[in-house]
């Protein structure tokens, strides 16, 4: 819920409650809002909790909206619900989850090649795909995939006969929660309000944040000595909307595929075109800056990423999730300086009042 606080003289005032649209009411289909979770799953919406979404809902089909796994290969579900909805509609995602839950490895990944090729993806087998995008260091055994089911219910935060017939089957010991959304008109703009499980993460927008960005290597091997020489992080296509995810003042850390991180900089200024594929922030290198002839003599592989920031990253993504705090990215930008300054003499070491201003 949004409040509006009314200051006074005593405090911060008083609350009044935003009134939050009906979704059903809404000029948009369920389809749309399906495409929206879809869409940002992992990179806005379950940011501290990866998934990889490996199949979608056909129209005139029998299943749930989305399907996604797990870094431990556990299915996981979403069924959206727009308007009202009650126990009814819990027992139907619950058989889409029965019938599923029978899937076994040829299935997830034929599901998966599918779902690729409709988005004009070049297909990779599904644990291939889950080992790169959790970084295991073996692939799972197929028969380690879809052990388990979750199910989540996305519905709107008003729906109460919704939320009683989750919680019901929730204390019968299903694996099933409840997430609920709020669409609000504030000044003639749409805001959307999602609340992720287990917990709401998500760090303040306007925080300094440390950000493992993808070089597009798999796409295009030339991406990241443009973005070393124009002083830029980029991004393309369909993925060019992430730039905006980042603020000036944020530490971005280059991981180029198969190599680890090559450079770090501050992001500088404002969102910028080049073209109708590309979309970029300046950056100001806080590390030596590799060059087209020498290649990557010194990176940071994955391995040790993980290791100095204690965090486990999904890989599969422009921008690999989760964030890291102001101090998180500032003990990997010194790191990243050691390791890539070793042997040359672009040495990048700053001092304590210099590694303030930084991340600041």
């Amino acid at each position: 819920m949004l409040y509006l606080l009314s200051p006074s003289d005593e405090g911060l005032g008083t609350l009044e409650p935003l009134p939050f649209l009906d979704a059903s009411d809404l000029q948009r289909t369920e389809k749309d809002l399906e495409n929206l979770l879809a869409t940002h799953l992992l990179d806005v919406l379950f940011e501290g909790a990866p998934l990889l979404p490996i199949f979608q809902e056909r129209q005139l089909q029998s299943e749930a909206d989305v399907y996604a796994i797990n870094r431990d290969g556990d299915l996981v579900i979403f069924e959206l619900k727009r308007g009202l909805a009650g126990e009814d509609a819990v027992l139907q995602a619950i058989g889409y989850t029965q019938r599923a839950g029978r899937w076994v490895y040829p299935e997830l990944d034929r599901r998966y090649q599918t779902y690729l090729r409709a988005g004009g993806l070049t297909a990779a087998e599904l644990r291939d795909a889950h080992k790169d995008a959790f970084q295991l260091d073996i692939a799972l055994e197929p028969t380690n995939f879809n052990r388990r089911q979750h199910l989540y219910v996305v519905g709107n935060a008003a729906n109460e006969a919704l939320i009683d017939a989750i919680d019901y089957w929730k204390s019968q010991r299903l694996s099933v929660e409840f997430l609920p959304y709020r669409i609000y008109d504030v000044g003639g703009a749409r805001y959307f309000e999602f609340f992720s499980f287990p917990y709401d993460r998500h760090r303040n927008p306007s925080a300094v944040k440390g950000v493992l960005f993808d070089t597009n290597r798999s796409y295009n091997e030339d991406a990241v000595w443009d973005m070393m020489e124009k002083s830029r992080v980029a991004a393309y296509g369909d993925a060019k909307h992430v730039v905006q995810y980042l603020n000036p003042g944020d530490v971005v850390f280059f991981y180029h595929k198969w190599v680890g991180i090559v450079a770090a900089g501050e992001v500088r200024g404002p969102v910028r075109q080049d073209g109708t594929e590309e979309q970029y922030r300046e950056v100001r290198f806080l590390t030596p800056v590799p060059n087209r002839g020498a290649g990557f003599a010194r990176a940071m592989p994955a391995s040790e990423i993980t290791r100095i920031s204690g965090h486990n990253f999904f890989w599969a993504r422009t921008i690999k999730v989760p964030y890291l705090d102001r101090d998180e990215a500032q003990t990997l930008v010194v790191q990243l300086n050691r390791v890539l300054s070793a042997d040359t003499q672009q040495i990048v070491r700053p001092n304590r009042e210099e590694r303030v201003s930084q991340v600041d």
